[in-house]
Protein backbone atom coordinates (compact mmCIF):
# COMPACT_ATOMS: atom_id res chain seq x y z
CA UNK A 1 0.00 0.00 0.00
CA UNK A 2 1.74 3.07 -0.93
CA UNK A 3 2.11 6.20 1.43
CA UNK A 4 -0.34 8.33 -0.10
CA UNK A 5 -3.05 5.72 -0.19
CA UNK A 6 -2.64 5.94 4.10
CA UNK A 7 -2.14 9.34 4.24
CA UNK A 8 -6.03 9.40 2.30
CA UNK A 9 -7.20 6.49 4.23
CA UNK A 10 -6.31 8.56 7.62
CA UNK A 11 -7.30 11.79 6.44
CA UNK A 12 -10.98 10.31 5.84
CA UNK A 13 -10.90 8.72 9.00
CA UNK A 14 -10.15 12.07 10.71
CA UNK A 15 -12.74 14.13 8.72
CA UNK A 16 -15.49 10.96 9.79
CA UNK A 17 -14.18 11.43 13.51
CA UNK A 18 -14.90 14.73 13.91
CA UNK A 19 -18.03 14.72 12.18
CA UNK A 20 -19.79 12.36 14.09
CA UNK A 21 -18.44 13.83 17.17
CA UNK A 22 -16.86 10.50 18.87
CA UNK A 23 -14.17 12.97 20.65
CA UNK A 24 -17.12 14.85 22.10
CA UNK A 25 -18.29 14.08 26.02
CA UNK A 26 -21.36 15.30 24.81
CA UNK A 27 -22.51 13.81 22.07
CA UNK A 28 -25.27 15.86 19.68
CA UNK A 29 -25.26 18.19 23.03
CA UNK A 30 -26.88 15.32 25.02
CA UNK A 31 -25.02 15.04 28.38
CA UNK A 32 -22.79 11.97 27.39
CA UNK A 33 -20.39 10.77 24.84
CA UNK A 34 -21.16 8.73 21.72
CA UNK A 35 -20.61 5.22 23.17
CA UNK A 36 -23.71 5.43 25.62
CA UNK A 37 -25.53 7.16 22.77
CA UNK A 38 -24.73 4.05 20.62
CA UNK A 39 -26.26 1.85 23.13
CA UNK A 40 -29.31 4.01 23.49
CA UNK A 41 -29.60 3.67 19.75
CA UNK A 42 -29.45 -0.04 19.73
CA UNK A 43 -31.55 -0.90 22.65
CA UNK A 44 -34.33 1.17 21.15
CA UNK A 45 -34.16 0.19 17.04
CA UNK A 46 -34.75 -3.32 19.09
CA UNK A 47 -32.02 -5.33 20.13
CA UNK A 48 -32.80 -5.93 24.02
CA UNK A 49 -30.26 -8.83 24.60
CA UNK A 50 -26.64 -7.53 26.02
CA UNK A 51 -24.73 -9.62 24.50
CA UNK A 52 -25.80 -8.69 21.16
CA UNK A 53 -26.27 -5.05 21.51
CA UNK A 54 -21.84 -5.79 22.71
CA UNK A 55 -21.31 -7.51 19.71
CA UNK A 56 -23.37 -5.59 17.57
CA UNK A 57 -21.52 -2.32 18.63
CA UNK A 58 -17.82 -4.44 18.88
CA UNK A 59 -17.59 -3.36 22.41
CA UNK A 60 -15.23 -5.18 24.99
CA UNK A 61 -17.87 -6.21 27.82
CA UNK A 62 -15.84 -4.40 29.97
CA UNK A 63 -16.68 -1.19 28.50
CA UNK A 64 -20.29 -2.31 27.88
CA UNK A 65 -20.79 -3.07 31.74
CA UNK A 66 -19.52 0.56 32.45
CA UNK A 67 -22.14 2.07 29.69
CA UNK A 68 -24.83 0.23 31.13
CA UNK A 69 -24.55 1.20 34.31
CA UNK A 70 -23.88 4.54 33.49
CA UNK A 71 -27.27 5.01 32.12
CA UNK A 72 -29.04 2.80 34.37
CA UNK A 73 -27.51 5.47 37.11
CA UNK A 74 -29.46 8.62 34.88
CA UNK A 75 -32.67 6.05 34.39
CA UNK A 76 -32.53 5.91 31.20
CA UNK A 77 -31.64 1.71 31.07
CA UNK A 78 -33.62 -1.13 33.33
CA UNK A 79 -31.41 -4.46 32.62
CA UNK A 80 -32.57 -7.92 34.15
CA UNK A 81 -31.90 -11.47 33.60
CA UNK A 82 -33.14 -13.36 30.48
CA UNK A 83 -36.29 -14.97 30.87
CA UNK A 84 -35.03 -18.26 29.82
CA UNK A 85 -31.44 -18.07 30.49
CA UNK A 86 -30.62 -16.69 33.51
CA UNK A 87 -26.87 -16.63 32.57
CA UNK A 88 -28.04 -13.78 29.90
CA UNK A 89 -29.50 -10.39 30.62
CA UNK A 90 -31.80 -7.91 28.60
CA UNK A 91 -31.98 -4.22 28.46
CA UNK A 92 -34.42 -2.01 27.98
CA UNK A 93 -35.52 1.45 28.13
CA UNK A 94 -37.42 3.33 30.27
CA UNK A 95 -40.03 6.31 29.59
CA UNK A 96 -36.85 8.61 30.02
CA UNK A 97 -34.53 6.54 27.97
CA UNK A 98 -37.42 6.04 25.22
CA UNK A 99 -37.53 10.09 25.10
CA UNK A 100 -33.51 9.94 24.80
CA UNK A 101 -33.65 7.87 21.88
CA UNK A 102 -36.49 9.91 19.89
CA UNK A 103 -34.18 12.88 20.86
CA UNK A 104 -31.64 10.80 19.39
CA UNK A 105 -33.33 10.09 16.21
CA UNK A 106 -34.29 13.35 15.21
CA UNK A 107 -30.65 14.91 16.16
CA UNK A 108 -29.19 12.61 13.80
CA UNK A 109 -31.59 12.85 11.28
CA UNK A 110 -30.91 16.60 10.70
CA UNK A 111 -27.35 15.98 11.27
CA UNK A 112 -27.02 13.81 8.23
CA UNK A 113 -29.87 16.20 6.57
CA UNK A 114 -27.93 19.03 6.69
CA UNK A 115 -25.03 17.31 5.32
CA UNK A 116 -26.33 16.02 2.25
CA UNK A 117 -27.86 19.43 1.53
CA UNK A 118 -24.19 20.88 1.77
CA UNK A 119 -22.84 18.13 -0.18
CA UNK A 120 -21.99 19.21 -4.14
CA UNK A 121 -22.69 15.82 -5.55
CA UNK A 122 -25.01 14.14 -2.62
CA UNK A 123 -25.52 10.99 -4.74
CA UNK A 124 -21.97 10.23 -5.64
CA UNK A 125 -21.11 10.91 -1.33
CA UNK A 126 -24.05 8.29 -0.63
CA UNK A 127 -22.67 5.57 -2.89
CA UNK A 128 -19.22 6.31 -1.09
CA UNK A 129 -20.64 5.67 1.81
CA UNK A 130 -22.58 2.43 1.09
CA UNK A 131 -19.17 1.20 0.07
CA UNK A 132 -17.30 2.33 3.17
CA UNK A 133 -20.52 0.98 5.52
CA UNK A 134 -20.80 -2.36 3.88
CA UNK A 135 -16.52 -2.78 3.92
CA UNK A 136 -16.53 -2.43 6.92
CA UNK A 137 -19.47 -4.55 8.20
CA UNK A 138 -18.96 -7.28 5.41
CA UNK A 139 -19.14 -9.88 8.12
CA UNK A 140 -22.31 -8.49 9.99
CA UNK A 141 -24.39 -9.22 6.62
CA UNK A 142 -27.18 -11.33 7.41
CA UNK A 143 -30.03 -13.45 5.25
CA UNK A 144 -33.22 -14.18 6.25
CA UNK A 145 -36.24 -15.06 4.87
CA UNK A 146 -39.15 -12.15 3.70
CA UNK A 147 -42.35 -11.71 2.71
CA UNK A 148 -41.98 -11.06 -1.36
CA UNK A 149 -43.99 -7.73 -0.61
CA UNK A 150 -42.23 -5.99 1.73
CA UNK A 151 -40.91 -2.45 1.35
CA UNK A 152 -37.57 -4.03 1.96
CA UNK A 153 -38.18 -6.46 -0.70
CA UNK A 154 -39.47 -4.20 -3.06
CA UNK A 155 -36.85 -1.99 -2.82
CA UNK A 156 -34.31 -4.60 -3.65
CA UNK A 157 -36.14 -5.95 -6.50
CA UNK A 158 -37.21 -2.32 -8.67
CA UNK A 159 -33.05 -1.41 -8.04
CA UNK A 160 -32.95 -5.56 -9.93
CA UNK A 161 -35.30 -4.36 -12.55
CA UNK A 162 -33.82 -0.98 -12.77
CA UNK A 163 -30.39 -2.73 -13.61
CA UNK A 164 -31.66 -5.14 -16.36
CA UNK A 165 -33.42 -2.25 -17.93
CA UNK A 166 -29.77 -0.78 -17.99
CA UNK A 167 -27.93 -3.50 -19.32
CA UNK A 168 -30.46 -5.55 -21.30
CA UNK A 169 -30.45 -4.00 -24.57
CA UNK A 170 -33.92 -4.68 -25.28
CA UNK A 171 -34.48 -3.02 -22.02
CA UNK A 172 -36.66 -4.53 -19.63
CA UNK A 173 -40.73 -4.84 -18.37
CA UNK A 174 -40.90 -6.91 -15.25
CA UNK A 175 -44.89 -7.74 -17.02
CA UNK A 176 -43.53 -8.85 -19.87
CA UNK A 177 -41.17 -11.19 -18.00
CA UNK A 178 -44.06 -12.43 -15.30
CA UNK A 179 -47.10 -11.57 -13.51
CA UNK A 180 -45.58 -9.75 -10.45
CA UNK A 181 -48.35 -10.55 -7.99
CA UNK A 182 -48.68 -13.94 -8.98
CA UNK A 183 -44.57 -14.44 -8.78
CA UNK A 184 -44.55 -12.61 -5.18
CA UNK A 185 -47.47 -15.55 -4.23
CA UNK A 186 -45.04 -18.25 -5.91
CA UNK A 187 -42.08 -17.10 -3.99
CA UNK A 188 -43.51 -17.71 -0.56
CA UNK A 189 -44.40 -20.68 2.12
CA UNK A 190 -45.31 -23.14 1.28
CA UNK A 191 -44.81 -23.10 -2.34
CA UNK A 192 -41.20 -20.79 -2.10
CA UNK A 193 -39.09 -18.45 -0.57
CA UNK A 194 -37.69 -15.08 -0.47
CA UNK A 195 -34.54 -14.13 0.77
CA UNK A 196 -33.29 -11.01 1.64
CA UNK A 197 -29.43 -9.70 2.64
CA UNK A 198 -29.61 -7.48 5.09
CA UNK A 199 -26.79 -5.28 6.25
CA UNK A 200 -27.38 -2.93 9.74
CA UNK A 201 -31.55 -2.72 9.00
CA UNK A 202 -30.90 -1.89 5.02
CA UNK A 203 -31.53 -4.38 2.04
CA UNK A 204 -28.29 -5.13 0.24
CA UNK A 205 -29.38 -8.28 -1.63
CA UNK A 206 -32.04 -10.97 -2.64
CA UNK A 207 -33.28 -14.10 -4.41
CA UNK A 208 -36.00 -15.63 -4.50
CA UNK A 209 -37.13 -19.43 -4.71
CA UNK A 210 -40.24 -19.93 -6.98
CA UNK A 211 -41.95 -23.02 -6.60
CA UNK A 212 -45.52 -25.01 -7.47
CA UNK A 213 -45.44 -27.47 -4.74
CA UNK A 214 -44.04 -30.13 -6.52
CA UNK A 215 -40.28 -31.69 -6.88
CA UNK A 216 -38.96 -28.35 -9.44
CA UNK A 217 -38.70 -24.83 -8.59
CA UNK A 218 -36.85 -21.83 -10.02
CA UNK A 219 -34.26 -19.00 -8.55
CA UNK A 220 -35.39 -16.20 -9.51
CA UNK A 221 -34.01 -12.91 -8.98
CA UNK A 222 -30.83 -12.58 -8.09
CA UNK A 223 -29.29 -9.49 -7.31
CA UNK A 224 -26.65 -7.78 -5.28
CA UNK A 225 -26.18 -3.83 -4.36
CA UNK A 226 -23.51 -2.60 -6.15
CA UNK A 227 -21.54 -1.03 -3.15
CA UNK A 228 -21.47 -4.80 -1.79
CA UNK A 229 -20.58 -6.71 -4.63
CA UNK A 230 -17.21 -8.74 -4.24
CA UNK A 231 -17.57 -10.02 -0.73
CA UNK A 232 -19.13 -13.35 -1.88
CA UNK A 233 -22.90 -12.64 -1.22
CA UNK A 234 -24.30 -14.17 -4.27
CA UNK A 235 -22.61 -17.19 -3.30
CA UNK A 236 -24.07 -17.08 0.06
CA UNK A 237 -27.75 -16.34 -1.04
CA UNK A 238 -27.48 -19.07 -4.01
CA UNK A 239 -26.60 -21.20 -1.00
CA UNK A 240 -29.51 -20.29 1.38
CA UNK A 241 -31.81 -20.81 -1.38
CA UNK A 242 -31.01 -24.07 -2.14
CA UNK A 243 -30.93 -24.81 1.59
CA UNK A 244 -34.70 -23.35 1.86
CA UNK A 245 -35.58 -25.50 -1.63
CA UNK A 246 -34.34 -28.84 0.38
CA UNK A 247 -36.61 -27.63 3.29
CA UNK A 248 -39.07 -27.55 0.65
CA UNK A 249 -38.69 -31.23 -0.93
CA UNK A 250 -37.66 -29.56 -4.21
CA UNK A 251 -35.21 -31.83 -6.34
CA UNK A 252 -34.41 -30.04 -8.84
CA UNK A 253 -33.91 -26.22 -9.29
CA UNK A 254 -34.14 -24.45 -12.83
CA UNK A 255 -32.99 -20.62 -13.20
CA UNK A 256 -32.80 -18.42 -16.69
CA UNK A 257 -30.10 -15.51 -17.69
CA UNK A 258 -28.83 -13.25 -20.58
CA UNK A 259 -25.86 -12.92 -21.57
CA UNK A 260 -25.33 -8.98 -20.59
CA UNK A 261 -25.08 -10.68 -17.23
CA UNK A 262 -21.48 -12.35 -17.61
CA UNK A 263 -20.92 -12.34 -13.76
CA UNK A 264 -24.09 -14.34 -12.85
CA UNK A 265 -23.13 -16.69 -15.87
CA UNK A 266 -20.14 -17.11 -14.23
CA UNK A 267 -21.27 -17.87 -11.02
CA UNK A 268 -23.75 -20.51 -12.21
CA UNK A 269 -21.29 -22.37 -13.91
CA UNK A 270 -18.63 -22.30 -10.88
CA UNK A 271 -21.35 -23.65 -8.60
CA UNK A 272 -22.48 -27.07 -10.29
CA UNK A 273 -25.05 -25.05 -12.64
CA UNK A 274 -25.97 -27.58 -15.60
CA UNK A 275 -26.88 -25.44 -19.02
CA UNK A 276 -30.22 -26.56 -20.22
CA UNK A 277 -32.49 -26.40 -23.30
CA UNK A 278 -35.28 -23.38 -22.85
CA UNK A 279 -38.17 -24.00 -20.59
CA UNK A 280 -39.84 -20.71 -20.47
CA UNK A 281 -41.01 -18.19 -22.69
CA UNK A 282 -39.65 -15.32 -21.09
CA UNK A 283 -38.76 -12.88 -24.04
CA UNK A 284 -35.68 -11.91 -22.22
CA UNK A 285 -33.39 -15.04 -20.84
CA UNK A 286 -30.78 -16.50 -23.63
CA UNK A 287 -29.16 -19.25 -20.98
CA UNK A 288 -31.14 -21.63 -18.87
CA UNK A 289 -29.39 -23.66 -15.94
CA UNK A 290 -30.45 -26.54 -14.26
CA UNK A 291 -29.18 -28.26 -10.88
CA UNK A 292 -30.11 -31.12 -8.92
CA UNK A 293 -30.07 -30.87 -5.40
Amino acid sequence: MTSDSIARFRRFARAVTAEVGALDSSFLGRGRPLGAARVVNAIGAGRTDVAEIRAYLNLDSGLMSRLLRSLEDEGLVITAPHPDDARRRVARLTEAGQREFSAYEGLSDARASALLERAPRAEELLRAMDLVALTLGRDRITIAEADPRSEAARSCLEAYYAELARRLETGFDVKLSCDPEAEAEAMARPRGAFLLAMADGLPVGCVGLKGNGGPVAEVKRLWIDPAARGFGLARRLMHAVETAARELSVAVLRLDTNSALPEALALYRKTGWVAIDRFNDDPYPDHFFEKTL
